[in-house]
């Protein structure tokens, strides 16, 4: 993960009090077009087989998603960690069949376990609410 790590510490250097003007005016808000853009255009490659094109758009993506994190952080909601560490407890969840005793041999009962625990995870945070 030396690479990821790398970019984040770009991304903070440009943020930085002495960084990018640019890159420091920037929002959560400011940087949702770009989200979109780049999702849009990762796709657009994935859809065109143009798998050289696609390793840009998706570090473009990595990018824009560093740099969401970053400001967050910033302003003391949470971290890039924080992130990560959501989604590595949420894939671990989801894959019951894999981390822990559930069954699913198919595409299909996997996707039907994955919609089961969603489920189950939409009614514990209504029920905390």
């Amino acid at each position: 993960m030396e690479k990821f790590d790398e970019l984040c510490n770009i991304i903070a250097r440009l943020r930085a009090p002495d960084g990018c003007p640019w890159d420091r005016k920037q929002t959560a808000e400011t940087m949702r077009k770009s989200l979109l853009e780049e999702a849009g255009e990762a796709v657009e490659a994935i859809d065109k087989k143009d798998d050289e094109n696609l390793k840009e758009e998706l570090g473009d993506v990595m990018l824009v998603v560093a740099m969401i994190a970053r400001i967050k952080e910033e302003e003391g909601s949470f971290s890039m960690s924080d992130v990560l560490s959501e989604v590595n407890a949420k894939l671990i969840r989801r894959h019951p069949h894999i981390f822990g005793d559930a069954k699913a041999t198919t595409p299909e009962e996997v996707l039907a376990l994955w919609n089961q625990v969603k489920e189950e995870e939409k009614k514990r945070k209504t029920s905390l609410q």
